[in-house]
């Protein structure tokens, strides 16, 4: 089962706000401003991030790899290979 509009929605919308945190991040440090200030931002676009990555992998959790449940070899290396960890 492919993702849904509204699942994509979700996605592009968190991957777009982090994009403006981003833009902010940048723009604060050629402005020099406080480093606490700065390291917050970062903060906040990496919890941004985490939701996007978190919602993409249930999303393809569901759609690509769970659809055969007695696959549990397949789904191991998924998640090793998405976790970037060895097999």
């Amino acid at each position: 089962m492919p993702p849904t509009a509204s699942d994509k929605t979700k996605v592009l919308k968190l991957s777009k706000q982090a994009q403006g945190m981003l833009a902010k991040v940048i723009a604060m440090i050629e402005q020099d401003e406080y480093c606490p200030a700065v390291i917050q931002q970062i903060d906040s676009v990496d919890g941004f991030l985490e939701s996007v990555k978190r919602e993409l992998l249930t999303k393809h959790l569901e759609a690509c790899v769970m659809e055969t449940p007695q696959d549990k070899q397949r789904l191991r290396k998924e998640l090793l290979k998405l976790c970037r960890l060895p097999s």
